[in-house]
């Protein structure tokens, strides 16, 4: 890597496997002042940038995603361009390495090969490495299940195994399967998003040296794809839906009443806790003055964080979930058959 080039970071993992935490974890630490964190989410309306408080607003760039299937080319290839003077301070780049967080459900060799590939950004950047946070607890069902959780692994150099402290015991299934698809990537076990911030970042530069032959063939197969499309995507698309995967975001313009949102919320993960993907939400709770911010996968539910302050002027409830075969219709019904009507 010349001296010149600004390093980024590619943070990706399957959805709620704890990367908006790291992050949160690292702000917390003072270790992000000089970094600028660009996040991608999937869906139309996205809470994590509301969410990573502890993160000035300055630092924090919310990437438009496009569609999943086209992923970010253009929109990465524009903002990383642009970012050293759009978001300057004092008429000056202020920030010495980036952090690119993908969407949980994205194919990470569009955004790599992107950043290796296209002249634009390789005159300004270099890809240092690719950190993938692995749920501890629902990895193995996500591998078997979803491809490109499969190859936001194999793409890593390094993986934090995440929410290790809800597991009785390690999970030899699981560790057997990041050895065979990310034999050269160390795994670090980690708790509420504490990565070690020397251990997260690397002064080295990408290389699929150490990886499976799988990954030198995905990212040659999206440089010809880029080559061919140059950026055109050439079809209609939904950017909530990626095939059976839907996010929806379910808006309450009134406060809350807590135990009928809770019983709303048990009832779903009762009913359909295998397809729900990713649940997150901020909740103004009837009689509270401060937020109340959710997160969820599958049938696990972490505790309520009560914020200091609410993140904006909006004091709307608001919860995004991402499911298989659940529709924002029957989302919304779920909700307004114990009383609760959504706007």
């Amino acid at each position: 890597m010349s001296k010149s080039a600004i390093p980024i970071t590619v943070l990706t993992g399957f959805l709620g496997s704890g990367k908006t935490t790291v992050l949160r974890y690292l702000a917390e630490l003072g270790v992000l002042n000089r970094t600028l964190v660009l996040v991608n989410e999937f869906g139309e309306v996205g809470l994590d940038h509301e969410l990573l408080a502890p993160i000035d607003d300055d630092t924090l760039v919310a990437v438009e995603s496009g569609c999943i299937c086209c992923t970010i080319r253009a929109d990465l290839v524009q903002t990383l361009s642009e970012a050293p003077w759009r978001y300057a301070r004092g008429g000056s780049r202020w920030f010495d390495r980036v952090i690119i967080e993908t969407t949980g459900i994205a194919d990470p060799a569009p955004i790599l090969q992107t950043i290796l590939g296209d002249e634009k950004v390789s005159q300004q950047y270099a890809l240092a490495s690719v950190v993938t946070a692995v749920d501890a607890i629902n990895g193995v069902q996500t591998l078997d299940r979803h491809f490109e959780a499969v190859k936001q692994v194999a793409v890593a150099d390094r993986i934090l195994l995440t929410k290790v402290d809800l597991l009785d015991a390690t999970n030899p299934e699981l560790d057997e399967m990041l050895q065979r698809l990310a034999p050269s990537a160390p795994v670090s076990r980690i708790i509420d998003g504490a990565a070690s911030a020397d251990w997260f970042f690397s002064n080295g530069v990408y290389s699929v040296d150490g990886k499976t032959t799988d990954v030198e063939t995905w990212l040659a197969g999206e440089l010809a794809a880029s080559a061919v499309n140059d950026g055109r995507h050439g079809h209609a698309h939904d950017l909530n839906r990626h095939g059976q995967i839907e996010a929806s975001c379910i808006t309450f313009e009134q406060p809350v009443d807590a135990v009928l949102f809770e019983s709303c919320l048990t009832m779903l993960m009762e009913f359909r806790g295998a397809d729900l993907l990713r649940v997150k939400g901020i909740i103004n709770v009837a009689g509270m003055d401060r937020p109340i911010v959710i997160h969820g996968v599958q049938h696990v539910f972490h505790p309520p964080e009560i914020l200091e302050r609410w993140p904006s002027e909006d004091r709307r409830t608001k919860i995004v979930i991402i499911a298989r075969d659940l529709s924002k219709e029957d989302i919304q019904g779920c909700f307004a058959g114990l009383g609760l009507e959504a706007s």
